[in-house]
């Protein structure tokens, strides 16, 4: 079995690999995002593209900035 794999690129889109098919993406009304075809797509995550929710590039063109790290959880004492 495949596992999906969603990767953080530096200053860019969200890449999501779905091998399988098995991810739904549904949009803030709930209407579902038809994925056929695209075993592997990337989310928009600057707010400047034209094709929402997927990237089109927008984000070299804006300058978008993002923080790239993961936020570590403090240890309890």
């Amino acid at each position: 079995m495949s596992k999906v794999k969603i990767t953080i690129r530096p200053n860019g889109p969200y890449r999501v690999e779905d091998p399988e098919g098995v991810i739904e993406l549904v949009d803030a009304a709930g209407t579902a995002v038809d994925l056929t075809g695209k075993p592997a797509f990337s989310l928009c995550r600057c707010g400047a593209s034209v094709n929402k929710p997927f990237c089109d590039g927008a984000h070299s063109r804006v300058g978008f900035q993002a923080a790239e790290a993961a936020v570590q959880a403090e240890e309890k004492k």
